[in-house]
């Protein structure tokens, strides 16, 4: 079985690709002489997918049926695949996000053995009442643990003041009262679905055969393409904040916050690496590490930390700066501050140049990172976009494109500002 190769010459990288029969995408690094090697499989399934249309028919599930189907998908009829994996010498997990669900391992050796576990407990569901109930009293637990949780708490603060009715709002985990209505029948339908080849993912990376990796997944995998289900995030909301504040109190030593903005989210291709290239390096310019911004803050005491990020997803994306500042609001005024600046006068030439140059440098570092890397193509390629192109697209984007974000998306109207503040004294 051959698989087109894609060579990025910038980064003396390539990448082997295809998709099979059935619909499943195949990516595949080769690192000769490495030791480790890593296996990712994902559906393109999150959290968010609470309603989907599939086969002319609109489907409704309880918050955290994600993250509920990828703990009871390590049972197997025959026994626990996190114990096989592990006898085996791999170093198995698994995680959901809103838009993706993966399962991965890393193992020196046995790849072959691990890889085929990997592609067998995955593809079959496997749940009963018993079992079902079992894990909905172990992941209440871990709803009450994550509620309790301050920086659990902040970010989903930060999401319920931006957004009004999207489903990233909830926690993919859900709450105590959406698990009850999970049953083993609930589980099922939503791994017909979604859990299908033709909306999942293989990317491995190693020292291994590309045409290997292809032909294990075609033989463990059924053959046949089903349908892929349309996930019915609702309708895509404005870009100002639902509300401009959360605050809470919590076991916390200094307050920590989080400033988000909405961004517009979805599309593909190069023009979205472009959209997310520019967000991350304006970010970096504007409140990044050696920004004049941290600097000055970080000096006067008013931040201990400040750290920045971008998120894109197909019903929602938006930037965040988050830090510990004993006065957040503070804080956010000189944010606002150094944005109103660069939307007048743009960023400083010099120091942008030293912005792009850390930016590049920083992703090239991941490279080296096997599940980075993984999870970083398979995001992409969800995303209809090709990843590693970032690093030729990253040295042609113009300056004046990150002015022209921090213009339109961070504007004083657009933001909204979540904050954990520590419990009060007791004397």
């Amino acid at each position: 079985m051959s698989l087109a190769r894609t060579d990025y010459p910038n980064i003396d990288e390539r990448l082997y690709s295809t998709v099979l029969e059935n619909g499943l995408r195949v990516l595949v690094v080769p690192r000769p002489g490495f030791l480790k090697k890593y296996a990712f499989f994902a559906a393109n399934y999150g959290g968010a997918a609470r309603a989907f249309r599939l086969d002319g028919r609109r489907v409704e599930t309880p918050e955290g049926v994600a993250h509920f189907l990828e703990h009871k998908l390590f049972d197997m009829p025959w026994g626990s695949a996190l114990t096989a994996l592990s006898a085996a010498g791999a170093q198995p997990n698994a995680y959901t996000s809103d838009f993706i669900t993966a399962y991965h391992f890393e193992c020196t050796e046995g790849f072959a053995e691990n890889l085929g576990t990997l592609l067998e407990f995955v593809s079959t569901p496997y749940f009963t009442a018993e079992s079902v109930a079992k894990e909905r009293g172990i992941i209440g637990e871990e709803i009450g643990m994550a509620e309790n949780e301050p920086n659990h708490a902040l970010y989903y603060g930060l999401m319920r003041s931006l957004y009004e009715r999207s489903p990233v709002r909830s926690s993919v985990v859900g709450t105590a009262e959406s698990i009850a209505r999970i049953t083993p029948e609930v589980l099922t339908d939503c791994h017909r679905a979604f859990y299908a080849p033709s909306n999942m993912l293989l990317a491995v990376v190693g020292d291994v055969e590309p045409e290997s990796v292809a032909e294990a997944a075609r033989r463990a995998l059924p053959a046949e393409r089903a349908p892929v289900p349309e996930p019915d995030y609702g309708e895509i909301e404005p870009l100002s904040p639902f509300e401009r504040r959360f605050s809470r109190e919590m076991d916390v030593s200094a307050p920590q916050f989080m400033i988000g903005a909405k961004l517009p989210p979805g599309g593909g291709g190069d023009a979205l690496l472009r959209k997310q290239l520019a967000a991350a390096l304006a970010l970096r310019a504007l409140a990044g590490s050696s920004s004049p911004l941290y600097t000055s803050m970080y000096s006067e005491g008013l931040v201990r930390s400040l750290w920045n990020e971008a998120d894109w997803g197909p019903c929602a994306a938006y930037a965040v700066i988050g830090g510990e500042s004993r006065e957040p609001e503070r804080a956010l005024e000189r944010f606002c501050e150094a944005a109103s600046a660069v939307a007048r006068e743009g960023f400083e030439p010099a120091a942008f140049e030293r912005c792009r140059r850390a930016e590049y440098g920083m992703r090239l570092r991941a490279l080296g990172s096997a599940p980075a890397l993984a999870d970083t193509l398979a995001r992409g390629s969800f995303a209809g976009c090709d990843a590693l192109r970032a690093f030729a697209l990253l040295p042609e984007l113009a300056m004046e494109d990150c002015a022209a974000f921090v213009r339109e998306y961070l504007r004083p109207e657009r933001l909204a500002l979540a904050v954990i503040q520590p419990l009060p004294r007791k004397d």
